[in-house]
């Protein structure tokens, strides 16, 4: 889940000095909160919110352990383990480029640096199959001489290149910690930026200033838990004596720093979170005052060509004086000189997209803005370009056809620019641009199976309203009738699925061997409340509207059913977050459909959700329990509170992380626990104790996380192991 899609994701925070202080403060805030909702509030199950108490703990153990030894001792589980750790691990993966000035960075893991890698190489050296990597940062090194197991989570340099915060994490939480560092010599300094453990952000103005917005003590967290106050910090003074920026509500998201820099200079930012998905920006002047800029609330900001300020608009709008501009725009602010020459603003649309097309990534380069746009689920990489006359050039560029394209990098200092293009069928490559001539693939990821065994189709479904919505069924050629079927869909935050090279832990990973291999198929849904059709098909789904996700995404399963692709009772759900909560109340609304279900770090207790972690911060998307219209129609879905005694739901396994401090793991153990209560239930529960929001810290982690679910879902619903199941007949 993401604020603005660029905040909530990576966090930035604060040092190795009383890191650990401020981890147990975050502990003891959960304590507090816990408290005062038992004071109104008789859950029977409500102690299990006591995220890191003993008791709590010790519950989540036992049902782990029991977890463990029933999908561990099937022969499967070992088999299907090594085959995506294998995967996970292989050193012929693209090394994926982020493009600065001259050179390439990345991050890499592997059996032998399972914390990773932070290195660089050179853009000439990266078009190389093999290039010669600079290590700025051995993790697994660092986590060794300190004895505490960082998790990296990105680093933002200074010009010049001398001088870097890094985000480091204890255990993969999004409370983290900066420490500045020097990577020439390679190691911190002792006397650099610094901030304690929390959920935070800063960065450079310049090689002598950042910045920084974290805990500063009681009151200066919003009610979703991030900061609220943003602080100008310069070499040389104490935390102590950083002057105020800028100061939110604390009924606002976050305040944040957001800082651009090319050969137009330096434009800092900030930028005030008024709802998860409406924000304020505010320019930074030299002397530290802040002049608000005239973008609408609905403007997601991209970044900057030549002095312009990119943005997309999640609403239509109409600028002072001018036309409407169309929901979805990509637009173009010259920000400089209405800020430095007070000149009138200005906004060039770019580009509009259709009903049916989606405007995904986009990177603004030093010479042009890139974007990948989406028709129908399947992408293209398009070239925007300034004229001196304030006009903009659009030029599609040649890319292959037929999946998903991205935007690797841009480089902010040079013409270059990296593109991916991946299916469910194509390997990962990327494609190296120098600006002048066509796009060329410079890395090919090896095929991980044969794809003249697999086919990939594009369905569509009608929803209870009449909406189409479209699907992607993915199964061996030789598959005829039923068959063990993963159904996987997400419904929410604007988050697109499109076609991927099974290549991302937080979405089914590397299936073939332990899933189509022995005759199983995995539909892919584009239901309402993602992105695939822009801002208006997630709004589709939003507040009182988010039932029209659980119908899009019954929908589906039905004309799975419908077509004969799977029996009900081979259909396996899948789904993670807010896919967690998708899933959980499919569960809980239309049992019939479906014969198992794997719920990885869900949100379910909607009347409860914004008590506990970054909940506050997500009343845009789905209401406000504490008001009594909102949550009249929370109530109707809520899947904790629609559970029903007498009925039989289908088998179900929750799994979730210690050290998740987004969505945290209460509600996964809550509603485990009151299944397991109601008596003739199939439950299922794993935490493991790292991993944060995501998938697992290392490889091996992720490996687990999917191993499980694949052994679950593969006992659950027939799939017999090599070769067809049973139900199949080839």
């Amino acid at each position: 889940m993401q604020f603005s899609r660029m905040v909530l994701g990576v966090m930035l925070a604060g040092a190795v000095a009383g890191g650990w202080t401020a981890m147990d403060s975050a502990k003891t805030h959960h304590k507090k909160t816990k408290a005062a909702a038992e004071a109104t509030d008789t859950d029977p199950n409500l102690w299990l919110s006591d995220i890191h108490g003993a008791k709590a703990v010790a519950w989540a153990k036992e049902q782990t352990d029991k977890t463990l030894a029933k999908l561990k001792s099937d022969p499967n589980y070992q088999r299907d383990y090594d085959s995506l750790l294998k995967i996970l691990n292989a050193n012929d993966r693209i090394a994926m480029g982020n493009l600065d000035h001259g050179d390439v960075f990345n991050f890499w893991q592997d059996a032998q640096h399972v914390r990773g890698l932070w290195r660089k190489t050179t853009i000439a050296d990266y078009a190389k199959p093999d290039p010669k990597w600079d290590v700025l940062l051995d993790v697994d090194a660092l986590d060794k001489t300190e004895g505490k197991p960082w998790v990296f989570q990105g680093a933002d340099c200074a010009p010049g290149f001398k001088r870097c915060l890094l985000r480091l994490s204890p255990g993969g939480s999004d409370a983290s910690v900066v420490r500045e560092y020097d990577p020439v010599a390679k190691k911190f300094f002792a006397d650099g930026f610094t901030l304690a453990v929390a959920k935070s952000d800063a960065t450079y103005v310049d090689a002598d200033t950042i910045l920084f917005g974290t805990d500063f003590g009681p009151g200066t967290m919003t009610k979703s838990s991030y900061p609220r106050i943003v602080k100008i910090w310069h070499r040389g003074q104490p935390i102590s004596a950083a002057r105020t920026v800028y100061e939110a509500k604390d009924t606002d998201i976050a305040a944040r720093p957001v800082v651009f820099r090319g050969p137009y200079g330096t434009i800092a930012l900030i930028e005030r979170g008024v709802t998860f998905f409406t924000n304020e920006f505010f320019y930074v002047m030299p002397d530290g005052t802040t002049m608000k800029l005239p973008l609408p609330l609905g403007a997601d900001v991209k970044g900057v060509t030549d002095g312009n300020l990119i943005f997309t608009l999640r609403n239509a709008w109409t600028p002072e004086g001018g036309k409407e501009i169309p929901q979805g725009s990509l637009v173009a602010f010259p920000v400089k000189p209405f800020v430095m020459q007070k000149m009138l603003p200005v906004y060039h649309v770019l580009y509009t997209p259709d009903a049916h097309s989606t405007i995904e990534d986009v990177s603004p380069g030093r010479d042009a803005v890139y974007a990948a746009i989406f028709h129908n689920v399947m992408g293209t990489i398009h070239e925007f370009r300034p004229a001196k006359d304030g006009a903009w050039s659009d030029v599609k560029l040649k890319m292959p056809e037929g999946g998903s394209t991205h935007i690797v990098s841009t480089n902010d200092w040079g013409p270059q620019a990296y593109f991916s293009f991946e299916s469910f069928l194509k390997p990962v490559s990327i494609f190296a641009y120098d600006g002048k001539n066509d796009p060329k693939e410079i890395k090919s990821e090896p095929a991980r199976f044969d794809a003249g065994k697999m086919v990939s189709e594009q369905f569509w479904a009608t929803s209870k309203d009449g909406t189409k919505i479209p699907y992607f069924y993915i199964h061996p050629k030789n598959l005829k009738g039923p068959a063990p079927t993963i159904l996987y869909s997400y419904g929410g935050f604007e988050l697109s699925l499109e076609p991927w090279y099974w290549n991302d832990g937080h979405r089914p990973i590397a299936p073939y061997d332990p899933w189509f291999s022995k005759g199983g198929a995995i539909v892919v849904a584009n239901i309402r409340g993602g992105g695939e059709f822009g801002p208006a098909w997630h709004q589709a789904a939003m507040k009182e509207k988010h039932q029209h996700a659980f119908d899009d995404f019954e929908a589906v399963a039905a004309d799975i059913a419908h077509r004969g692709f799977a029996a009900p009772k081979q259909i396996g759900i899948v789904g993670a977050s807010n896919g967690g909560l998708l899933v959980s109340t499919t569960m809980v609304q239309r049992p019939d459909l479906i014969g198992a279900v794997v719920c990885q770090r869900p949100l379910i207790d909607m009347l409860r959700y914004t008590q506990f972690g970054a909940g506050a911060s997500w009343v845009d998307e789905y209401g406000d329990p504490a008001i009594p219209a909102e949550r009249a129609y929370i109530a109707k879905y809520s899947p904790y509170e629609n559970l029903k005694a007498g009925v039989k739901y289908p088998p179900v396994l929750f799994i979730t992380e210690t050290s998740d401090d987004r969505v945290t793991p209460i509600w996964a153990r809550m509603m485990a626990a009151k299944m397991e209560k109601m008596g003739g239930q199939d439950v299922m529960f794993y935490e493991s104790p790292e991993g944060g929001h995501g998938p697992g810290s290392t490889h091996a982690e992720e490996a687990e996380y999917w191993a499980l679910s694949y052994t679950y879902l593969g006992q659950k619903l027939g799939l017999t192991g090599t070769g067809a199941p049973k139900s199949a007949a080839h």
